[in-house]
């Protein structure tokens, strides 16, 4: 297993899914490494406690960065900005900063922004639930996945290796990328898709009356799926969309182009387009379970 070359002690950010998941994971695979974790939220922190998430879980956000080598902001991308500066008088001068957040070129500017002085290397581990909070966390939650760590022109060789190896060390596969190119790639392959979601379940929600309850009554699998989609975290996904506005905007006018060629299709009853278009997409999901990323059982692994 990796060693997260020099990093002995890490302060998490923000205890929610991802953040609680990291104190796990570290836990587990890191055991030498100290973690000490705060969270805005009153009740979020004493939850944190009680599953004993971390060695120590601060009230203070100054007090939780004291003295960490590493130190990750595990909330939401439109707080980044104001996570960096409070934590900011609490900070040794080769204190190493990451993130978690989905997008990651206006993360960056605002972190670089709030902590002049300090190595910043953002990152995005690509895995998550739909569920929230410090008790959603699990700690192989990023087992086998991409963790995308986006350090800037002048970052630090031995910064990027730390963070890199920290990652590693809990289980997930690391690419290194430019962060706006990051934000074209998520937002073709999460937040367009989580768009769609929100869409077609709000949708359903106002047809609910119009159907007498039918929709969620008769709800089939696709439905469903779009239903654990659009149960993300809505604050989360608020400021995502808003983050990474540019790319999902260019994406979402490439979709909008791609539905009306199959809506055309549909139309003059084009039999050819359709299914050498349904065919093509069945291509990628048999690529995604090849690639590991997701289960080949029948109804995506899901258990009744």
């Amino acid at each position: 297993m990796p060693r997260a070359s020099s990093v002995d002690r890490v302060a998490i950010v923000g205890l929610g899914l991802i953040g609680s998941s990291i104190a796990r994971a570290i836990r587990e695979r890191l055991p030498e490494v100290a973690v000490v974790g705060h969270d805005a939220s009153a009740e979020v922190r004493e939850i944190a406690r009680e599953l004993g998430l971390c060695d120590t879980v601060s009230d203070d956000a100054v007090a939780a960065v004291a003295d960490a080598d590493l130190v990750i902001l595990a909330v939401p991308v439109g707080r980044m900005a104001d996570a960096a500066t409070a934590i900011a008088p609490g900070l040794k001068a080769e204190a190493i900063i990451s993130d978690v957040g989905s997008s990651k070129a206006g993360v960056a500017e605002a972190l670089a922004k709030a902590l002049p002085d300090h190595a910043v290397i953002p990152a995005h581990p690509v895995a998550g639930t739909e569920n929230s909070g410090p008790a959603a966390g699990f700690s192989s939650l990023f087992e086998g996945r991409w963790c995308i760590v986006t350090p800037g022109a002048s970052a630090s060789e031995d910064a990027v290796t730390a963070v890199t190896s920290f990652w590693q060390a809990l289980g997930a596969k690391v690419e290194t990328m430019d962060a706006a190119h990051h934000d074209m790639v998520l937002a073709v392959t999460s937040h367009l898709p989580h768009l769609i979601a929100y869409t077609i379940v709000g949708t359903a929600s106002e047809l609910e009356e119009v159907t007498e309850s039918e929709v969620i009554k008769y709800s089939a699998g696709g439905f469903r799926d779009f239903t654990r989609i659009a149960a993300s975290d809505p604050v989360m996904w608020r400021d995502v969309f808003l983050a990474n506005k540019d790319a999902v905007l260019a994406t979402l006018q490439r979709f909008n182009e791609d539905l009306t060629v199959l809506q055309q299709a549909i139309r003059r009853g084009d039999a050819d387009k359709l299914e050498d278009w349904f065919t093509r997409t069945r291509a990628i999901r048999r690529s995604i379970i090849e690639q590991g990323q997701d289960d080949a059982a029948p109804d995506f692994g899901r258990k009744h």
